[in-house]
C-alpha cells in the first residue's frame, strides 16, 4: 500500500482538518494514471537493479539506456515535540543515454493529527563525466525542486536543515514554496565488490538565500559476488549490505557543523528475481537537532527497454 501513497495523493485534495495516522484514509480511489503506469510495469520486461542500498548517497550508477524504474520512497519518523509522520516520494528514473539519466519526483506526506498534503516535485538529472570505469569515477548532478516547507521526504541535507523542519504544522509549511537549483559532485569507486560513493552537494533557493551546503558518504558490498546456481530469492548474491551517514555543512556565511543536524545507519537490499528490489535502512540522528530515528523503505521495479515498448506499437 506505501507503493501507491503518493499516486493516491495527487488524486486526493490536502485535509484541512485534523485526522488520526491510517493509511487506509489516503485510499479514497486510485487515479487512472496509477493504473497505467502499474501495468506498463507489468507488462515490461522486469530486471534486478544492480545498485548499491543507499538512501541518500548516490554512486556512479546511472540507469541503462532506454530503461525505466518505477520506485517509491518512504520515510517515516516520530520526531520529538512533533506528530509522527509517513512521507512518500514516487520516483521515475529514465537512462536517456548511456551518460545521462533524468528523474521526475512527486511528493507527499501524511502527518498524525495535522493532514495530508502534496509537497512538490523535482526534475534530477544525472551525467557520467567518464565513459569508462575507472578507480574514481566521477558524475555530475543538476536538479531543480519545488516543493514547499511541509515537504518530509529528506532526501538530502544541506544548510541548517534540522528537527525545527519536522516540527512545523503543514498548513504553516505549505504556505513557504522554495524554487531551488542543487548541484552535486558524485564521487564513487569500486574494489573487489566493495563501493565507495561521496557526494559534495550545493543547493541555492532562486527566491533568495545563500548557498547551502551538505554531504552524503556511504559504502556497501553483495553479501556473495559470485552467483549461485540455485534458484532462490534469499540467496546471497541478491542481497547487499552497507551504512551511509549524510548532514548539512551550513550555508557560505557560516560553513561548518553549528546549527546543523546529521544521520547515519545500515542499510540493506533484496533484488527479487524477476520482480522488484526492496531496501530498507534505520537511521538515526547524531546531534540534537536531527530526529532520533528515521525509518526508510523502498520498492523499485526496473523496466528494460521502454523506449522499444514505443517504436513496436508505431511499427
Amino acid at each position: 500500500m506505501q507503493f501507491l501513497l503518493f499516486l493516491l495523493l495527487i488524486g486526493r485534495r490536502a485535509s484541512a482538518r485534523p485526522h488520526p495516522f491510517r493509511i487506509s484514509a489516503l485510499v479514497p480511489q486510485v487515479p487512472a494514471a496509477a493504473f497505467l503506469l502499474l501495468a506498463c510495469a507489468a507488462g515490461g520486461k522486469v530486471a534486478r537493479a544492480q545498485e548499491p542500498p543507499y538512501f541518500v548517497t548516490y554512486s556512479e550508477a546511472l540507469e541503462e539506456p532506454g530503461n525505466l524504474e518505477v520506485a517509491t520512497k518512504n520515510l517515516a519518523g516520530s520526531p520529538r515535540d512533533a506528530h509522527t509522520f509517513l512521507s512518500s516520494t514516487l520516483e521515475l528514473e529514465y537512462g536517456a543515454t548511456a551518460w545521462w539519466t533524468t528523474e521526475l519526483y512527486l511528493q507527499g506526506q501524511t502527518t498524525a493529527q495535522d493532514s495530508t498534503l502534496f509537497t512538490g516535485f523535482r526534475w534530477e538529472n544525472r551525467f557520467r563525466a567518464l565513459p569508462t570505469e575507472h578507480r574514481l569515477n566521477p558524475v555530475l548532478y543538476v536538479e531543480y525542486e519545488d516543493v514547499n516547507g511541509a515537504d518530509k521526504s529528506i532526501l538530502e541535507v544541506t544548510g541548517h536543515d534540522g528537527i525545527g523542519d519536522l516540527q512545523t504544522p503543514n498548513g504553516e509549511g505549505r504556505r513557504e514554496i522554495s524554487r531551488t537549483m542543487e548541484g552535486k559532485l558524485i564521487l564513487s569507486s569500486n574494489a573487489r565488490g566493495w563501493n565507495f560513493s561521496e557526494n559534495w552537494i550545493m543547493e541555492k533557493n532562486l527566491m533568495g538565500g545563500a548557498w547551502e551546503y551538505g554531504y552524503a558518504a556511504g559504502v556497501s558490498r553483495p553479501l556473495m559476488l559470485r552467483g549461485d546456481i540455485r534458484n532462490c530469492v534469499f540467496c546471497r548474491q541478491n542481497i547487499g549490505a552497507g551504512a551511509e551517514v549524510y548532514g548539512g555543512l551550513g550555508t557560505v556565511h557560516d560553513f561548518g557543523l553549528r546549527d546543523t543536524s546529521h544521520y547515519a545507519g545500515p542499510a540493506a537490499n533484496l533484488n527479487l528475481p524477476h520482480g522488484p528490489t526492496v531496501s530498507f535502512s534505520p537511521q538515526f540522528g547524531l546531534n540534537h537537532n536531527s530526529a532520533g530515528v528515521l525509518w526508510r523503505f523502498d520498492v523499485s521495479y526496473e523496466v528494460q527497454q521502454l523506449r522499444d515498448l514505443f517504436h513496436q506499437e508505431a511499427e
